[in-house]
């Protein structure tokens, strides 16, 4: 079982005892009170566990974050005065680098019910309700600001306390190499770096899965399973070589292996065995390739094996020669697909010919916070939950226009897996969200992922350079 399923099971676990709890305190209050009371108290206590008590968190808001940086990282003390964060040296700053301050917050009384959040000249990046803990905002892009003594900082609903800490992480602009962004799934190359791939001098874009699976939508229009399954990963095999180009990508630089979502799993622990489509009624991943330019190993039989992932990722490596290389890092992003495609892409390399010299990580989805990034889109994106300090991680963020966010965002919309309407369930939560916890929704779509990645920060995570 993963970290991910062991939190979600403890956290069900407790949510039944909580519901047994308040069920026998209804009971007491139609018992000694009055029979009409338990059904008040029945709806006030769903409409505060909708508003306040719904985020999937798996951890204590006062839990400190555990963030380990190599050693020989620039640091530097700050102090705020007047509501401004000022350098107790001067740093040195050219303006592209990711800069990262550690600090201590303690969130107030009204905390608990809205958003904490820091507030930044032009930004606002949200923690946990009733945060009390150390935790990891992101000043990138604001360094002229900073060197200045200019940069503004106050609590919104919590306090900064003690001394700030600088981090300061240098890196070439990988936009000037040639990037290839790995995929499991259409929509995740967008998710994680349309910023990166829309603005790089080369890019290639490679999608590991159709993404088929899920397909309740389709079958709605009255279609079987299997052919609701069917059309869904034809439309998301179209969406990961056409949207692309939305960005200037070309469609000969834009790839899809065909794979069966969720069965990459299977697909590693035996590698020459077949693993057909969970619910496509498919054994042959050639219909989800008719897109692509240019023939892969896999073509040749379409057997859905790991021998044959490896073989296309290979070839597609020595055709595109990416210099950089942006994958799903298993360290953050728990998703089996998404280790699996790490573990694929590391595979293929082995003994390869050609080397990248970077290897860039991203997580679409957490172990511990299934909001994070919080806050509003349009917002900075802070460093996400991290409670083991054995690992050494190292940030890479770019900044992100607001002309590329829009741009994003509709490179998000044209993603078919992002367009269906949420259960009506859903949808309430977010409008009682909304009115008593001050959650605004994005204003370019419905779907989470509209707030989660379109913002003004693109965070990765250098998982090698050479």
């Amino acid at each position: 079982m993963s970290r991910k399923q062991q939190l979600l099971k403890r956290h069900r676990r407790n949510k039944r005892i909580a519901l047994l709890v308040s069920l026998l305190v209804l009971v007491a209050a139609g018992v000694l009170v009055a029979w009409w009371l338990p059904l008040i108290l029945a709806v006030l206590l769903w409409v505060a566990h909708e508003a306040w008590f719904a985020d999937h968190l798996f951890y204590s808001p006062k839990d400190d974050y555990q963030y380990t940086f190599a050693a020989g990282t620039q640091q530097a003390g700050l102090r705020l005065e007047a509501g401004r964060l000022v350098p107790d040296v001067p740093l040195g700053l050219v303006g592209d680098e990711t800069l990262v301050v550690e600090v201590q917050l303690e969130s107030s009384w009204l905390g608990r019910f809205l958003d904490p959040a820091v507030e930044l000249s032009g930004d606002r990046q949200a923690f946990e309700r009733g945060v009390s803990g150390k935790r990891f905002i992101n000043l990138t892009g604001s360094a002229q600001a900073l060197a200045a003594g200019e940069l503004g900082l106050r609590g919104r609903y919590c306090r900064v306390v003690g001394q700030p800490t600088l981090w300061v992480f240098r890196h070439p602009d990988y936009a000037r190499q040639r990037v290839m962004v790995i995929a499991p799934h259409a929509d995740d190359a967008e998710l994680a770096a349309f910023g990166l791939y829309s603005q790089a001098d080369e890019s290639w874009i490679v999608t590991l899965t159709a993404g088929e699976i899920e397909a309740e939508h389709y079958q709605q229009m009255g279609l079987a399973k299997a052919d609701a399954a069917r059309l869904k990963g034809r439309l998301r095999a179209w969406d990961s070589i056409a949207v692309p180009r939305w960005a200037g990508v070309p469609e000969a630089q834009c790839v899809q292996l065909g794979y069966f979502c969720l069965q990459l799993p299977a697909m590693r622990a035996t590698p020459d065995q077949p693993q057909a489509s969970r619910e496509a009624q498919l054994d042959d991943t050639r219909l989800f390739r008719q897109f692509n330019a240019f023939a892969l190993p896999g073509d040749v039989d379409g057997a859905p094996t790991w021998t044959n992932l490896i073989a296309d990722l290979r070839a597609v490596l020595l055709k595109a020669r990416p210099e950089v290389i942006v994958l799903p890092t298993p360290v953050l992003d728990p998703h089996p697909d998404h280790i699996c495609a790490h573990a694929a892409v590391i595979d293929a390399l082995q003994g390869l010919e050609w080397q990248p010299t970077t290897l860039l990580g991203y997580a679409n989805h957490l172990h511990d916070n299934d909001r994070w990034p919080m806050g509003d889109a349009g917002a900075g994106v802070a460093l996400p939950p991290q409670f083991d300090a054995t690992q050494i991680l190292e940030p890479y963020c770019r900044v992100v226009s607001l002309g590329h966010q829009q741009d994003k965002a509709m490179a998000l919309g044209m993603m078919h897996d992002l367009q269906p309407r949420a259960p009506f369930k859903r949808r309430l939560r977010r409008l009682l969200q909304q009115v008593l916890a001050g959650r605004d929704p994005s204003p370019y779509g419905e779907n989470e992922f509209f707030r989660k990645a379109v913002r003004r920060h693109e965070l990765l995570w250098v998982l090698k350079q050479d």
